[in-house]
């Protein structure tokens, strides 16, 4: 099958099905090789590996994927897809396509089923308007998980990647943090795709902690602490906290657990990493059972 990282190729079979793209569906295919390659190379695919794409859309990086992985299972939403990837694919006999809404498949059961249950590597050009809450789904369900490499907006890769205090740094980047190492492979110009859009966007790769970084009581309430201290960045950590319609705690509550781990009651939550959202969730905590 010819190769779809040409842009003449990729023309050619849109032209064939007479394919329109979908607005609602975010649709931007790759048309450069060279990027093809280093997704391939930033999710350290290997002949081992079980590949779950998402939003394949005509196949170009599934054959990339196919070349190079042990099985591959495409999910795509968009049924019109369906006979392109068919058509694009057929020369492999190692992948799936299935036409789903990766929102509501059963991912445990299809890894269990197809993978024995054991972890598997998760490689998308994501929509943007859908990038965090597929990344944030496939983390919360605990999903058994190597990495994940998604083709996403610039600046959500950057404020993924971002640490404490700096502009790019909220909630995303505490909450794929939280579940994971990221790391940005490569930024890649709009030409690179088809139809262009109209923003730069990034390649980024979330390896999945072994072990836990933090120890929690509970991580809903570290969870709701971080949407509640980004919510207001403008207000401090305690006036944030004690606003939030989430959270039931007294603002003598939060001073008295903040002096407790020695962080000032004037601090902002955009200072504050990790470990010490961490901390003050399990200090808070206890007022919960009292």
């Amino acid at each position: 099958m010819a190769d779809l990282g040409n842009p003449k190729n990729t023309i050619e079979i849109l032209n064939k099905y007479k394919f329109v793209f979908q607005k609602k569906f975010g649709q931007n295919f790759l048309i450069d090789t060279h990027v093809l390659e280093k997704i391939i190379r930033a999710a350290q695919i290997d002949k081992d590996d079980f590949v779950l794409e998402i939003g394949p859309g005509i196949g170009t990086l599934t054959q990339y994927l196919c070349e190079n992985a042990r099985e591959v299972v495409a999910v795509e939403i968009d049924r019109m897809l369906i006979p392109i990837l068919e058509e694009t694919l057929s020369s492999y006999n190692n992948v799936t396509i299935i036409n789903e809404d990766i929102l509501k498949l059963d991912l445990k059961d299809l890894i269990e089923e197809r993978n024995a249950g054991r972890p598997i590597k998760v490689v998308a050009n994501l929509p943007y308007y859908i990038t965090t809450p597929i990344i944030m789904d496939l983390f919360e369900k605990h999903i058994p998980l190597i990495n994940v490499t998604v083709m996403v907006q610039k600046e959500v890769a950057d404020r993924i990647q971002a640490a404490p205090g700096s502009k790019d740094y909220g909630a995303l980047s505490l909450a794929v943090q939280y579940y994971a190492e990221p790391y940005i492979a490569a930024y890649v110009p709009p030409n690179c795709f088809m139809p262009r859009p109209n923003v730069g966007s990034a390649v980024i790769r979330m390896t999945l902690h072994k072990e836990a970084l933090v120890k929690l009581e509970d991580e809903r309430l570290m969870f709701k602490l971080i949407r509640a201290s980004f919510n207001q960045r403008r207000k401090t950590l305690v006036n944030s906290l004690n606003n939030s319609y989430e959270l039931g705690f007294s603002k003598e509550q939060i001073q008295k657990a903040l002096a407790s781990l020695n962080i000032s009651e004037n601090v902002r939550g955009e200072a504050l990493g990790l470990e010490e959202f961490a901390a003050l969730a399990n200090k808070l905590s206890e007022y919960t059972k009292e």
